[in-house]
């Protein structure tokens, strides 16, 4: 096994893109209906509140969407709730069972859960138009919501679809506060009194992490890393998180190499909220340990070149998710025309469109089967990589977020 090697420190930074350097991608026509869109909301302002600023695909999409909401004339603030370690813990507690896992925590629980959304509320102001509240950590922000003028908004990034019902019934009472509730999959609606929208996830094509690279740059990176560029490379990234399911994905991979000389990167890094990422990543390097072609990059928020670089230098990407809200990463795999192999899970299948964008899996097994079919099979892998791109670029990019969170704005207004 590999471990990662040292990452630089953040580059200089590059001038954030504009509105208009997306014309080339999606067109002058999307770029003029988005400006006409923000012009109905003049004078209208947005909050958006999350839980971490740094690590996840939430924060990489409001890193981008955020400004794109400034610059189109609609005011918009991003603020992150604070909490302590318990806080945290708690909250990743419940995301596991919100994804079906097991809970096992108490009334105290619910109780630390409250106080502190409590002090975020009484911390934080609520002046604008709307508000936008991300996943669950700071969904009981919404008692405020009598007191303000403000259109209240629950955007949740994670798979509902079979929540442990303890922790749902919990939260529950407060999703209903809500004017609206946003989910990435139809799969991942409940029966609310509110209105539900689909909303997808995005990626941003010229952020660091999607723009084109230089191929001096992508060589650089897999020397500094020791993964050999004459090989096969199957990739997966994300957090250490056991829902990412990476031990499974080394059982995978150790299956594809007795049939081909191959190597496996796991490239991952951990979020403020997540406190499980060290113990995920020690179990990870146990299983890797004693295989040299297994290489483990911790790597830190700064790492979105390298993280590119990675994807661009794969053969193939990979992302064996237990539970899955959409799965930002396979999107990036796919905009950057790599052939995908992805459990069929949450978000994914709006994606990984089985045998078109990619291909879809239910095992480990199954995994390792597909893995071998597309490195025996280049032309039909690349193929699938060239579909997914186009069907990135015209469901999954930051414009189109963009888009939705304009016409959902003008929609609430109306309503009222």
């Amino acid at each position: 096994m590999n471990m990662s090697a040292s990452v630089p420190s953040p580059a200089p930074a590059r001038r954030a893109p504009r509105l208009d350097d997306y014309v080339r991608i999606i067109g002058p026509g999307e770029v003029d209906e988005l400006r006409a869109l923000a012009r109905r909301l003049a004078g209208r302002s947005v909050k958006m509140v999350n839980s971490t600023a740094v690590g996840g695909g939430v924060a990489e999409i409001l890193n981008r969407l955020v400004p794109l909401l400034q610059e189109v004339g609609v005011p918009t603030r991003w603020d992150v709730i604070t909490g302590g370690d318990e806080f945290f813990q708690i909250t990743k507690a419940f995301h596991n069972a919100l994804h079906g896992g097991p809970f096992q925590g108490g009334p105290e629980w619910f109780a630390t859960f409250l106080a502190t959304n409590e002090e975020n509320r009484r911390r934080l102001e609520f002046s604008e138009d709307f508000i936008v509240v991300h996943d669950p950590q700071p969904v009981a922000l919404v008692v405020e919501r009598d007191r303000t003028p403000a259109h209240w908004i629950w955007r949740c990034h994670i798979d509902l679809s079979h929540p442990n019902s303890e922790v749902w019934e919990f939260l529950r009472p407060y999703v209903e506060q809500y004017d609206a509730a946003l989910f990435s999959s139809p799969a991942f609606t409940q029966g609310l009194p509110i209105p539900q929208y689909l909303f997808f996830p995005t990626i941003d094509p010229l952020a660091d992490k999607n723009r084109e690279l230089d191929a001096k740059f992508i060589r650089s990176v897999l020397e500094r890393f020791q993964i050999d560029p004459q090989r096969p490379i199957l990739t997966q990234v994300s957090r250490f998180d056991r829902l990412k399911d990476p031990v499974g994905v080394i059982r995978a991979y150790r299956m594809v190499k007795k049939y081909h000389d191959c190597q496996l990167v796991l490239a991952g890094g951990a979020a403020s909220d997540d406190p499980e990422g060290s113990e995920v990543l020690r179990e990870v390097e146990e299983a890797a340990a004693g295989d040299p072609d297994i290489h483990v990059l911790n790597l830190p928020p700064w790492s979105a070149r390298e993280i590119n670089a990675l994807q661009r230098a794969s053969t193939i990407v990979i992302q064996k998710s237990i539970r899955e809200g959409f799965g930002l990463t396979v999107t990036e795999a796919l905009w950057k025309k790599k052939p995908v192999v992805a459990s069929a899970v949450g978000g994914i299948p709006s994606q990984v469109i089985h045998k078109v964008t990619g291909m879809l899996v239910h095992s480990v097994e199954g995994c390792a089967y597909q893995l071998r079919y597309l490195l025996a099979n280049p032309d039909f892998a690349r193929q699938l990589g060239r579909n997914g791109h186009e069907h990135v670029k015209e469901n999954f990019l930051i414009t189109r977020n963009l888009r939705r969170y304009l016409l959902l704005f003008l929609i609430l207004l109306n309503q009222r």
